[in-house]
């Protein structure tokens, strides 16, 4: 089933962001993670629009969105809320639910923390994970950059589609780190120790459904494979401490379960915010 879309444009921080709307429904936001775009996403997005009115939207430097000068979790942020500006300037039934993977996961939590009246509820994918120790260590550095070295190199080949990604190697590898210390809370460098996101979680008072992998980091028992599913573990368990209330759905896949288990992460979207919809597995 092809669903009919329209699109408007939002501009912020001299990025152009264009915003496509399409489905029937509970209003939903979708953002996609860092290296991902809508376009890869576009069985999720097709399934979601069944049920929601989805917006859907490319981060600064992906996909439709323009390029920028500055790459940061507070731009990302500061577009994500630009574009919520303008869908609440729509007259939407209700509020929107807003769903996240990964490094989009990360992106309406902080938001849903500082805007909470505008917001129905969250979707957390495989991301926004309160991890109890840095994710990239030192001894992990090489690796993940020859991976996004990979990436980078990989994206030449695909520059000027809609699933285009236009950061260097060096720029994502730099927001991963990032990332790490606002999720932790720890930055190893100035030894520095904080509550990092679980602060973020103890705010918010909407409902929150997560939706986690069960082999985030790879199904590998070599390497650093089995201590990073260790760590994402943790994080979670963390989590249900805090938050017994937070439903917790597992899938048995890897990070890229929006791609590989689009079907299996819709139909929990679909009844995410459901008494029945509790699952743990």
């Amino acid at each position: 089933m092809i669903t009919k879309t329209e699109q408007f444009t939002v501009r912020h921080d001299s990025v152009t962001i264009p915003v496509t709307r399409g489905g029937e429904g509970r209003p939903l936001v979708l953002c996609p993670g860092l290296t991902s775009t809508q376009a890869e996403l576009c069985e999720l997005v097709e399934l979601l629009r069944r049920d929601f009115d989805v917006f859907t939207f490319d981060l600064r430097g992906h996909g439709y969105s323009s390029p920028a000068v500055r790459y940061s979790f507070d731009t990302f942020l500061g577009d994500f809320a630009a574009v919520m500006a303008a869908i609440g300037r729509l007259d939407l039934p209700t509020a929107p639910s807003l769903a996240g993977h990964s490094y989009g996961a990360d992106l309406i939590l902080h938001y849903a923390a500082e805007y909470p009246g505008t917001v129905g509820g969250l979707i957390i994918i495989d991301g926004a994970n309160p991890l109890p120790a840095p994710f990239i260590t030192q001894a992990d550095l090489p690796e993940f950059r020859a991976l996004w070295e990979y990436v980078a190199t990989r994206q030449e080949t695909i520059k000027g589609t809609p699933h285009q990604v236009l950061l260097t190697a060096q720029q994502i590898l730099d927001l991963n780190l990032e990332l790490d210390v606002i999720r932790s809370g720890i930055d190893l460098e100035i030894d520095v120790v904080g509550a990092g996101i679980l602060d973020l979680y103890r705010k918010i008072d909407r409902p929150i459904h997560l939706i986690m992998a069960t082999a985030m980091a790879g199904d590998s028992s070599e390497g650093r494979v089995p201590r990073h599913n260790r760590l994402w573990r943790a994080g979670m368990d963390r989590l249900v401490r805090e938050r017994p209330d937070i439903a917790i759905s597992e899938l048995d896949a890897t990070h890229g379960l929006v791609v590989t288990h689009a079907q299996d992460v819709a139909h929990i979207i679909r009844t995410a915010h459901t008494p029945a919809a509790r699952p743990a597995s």
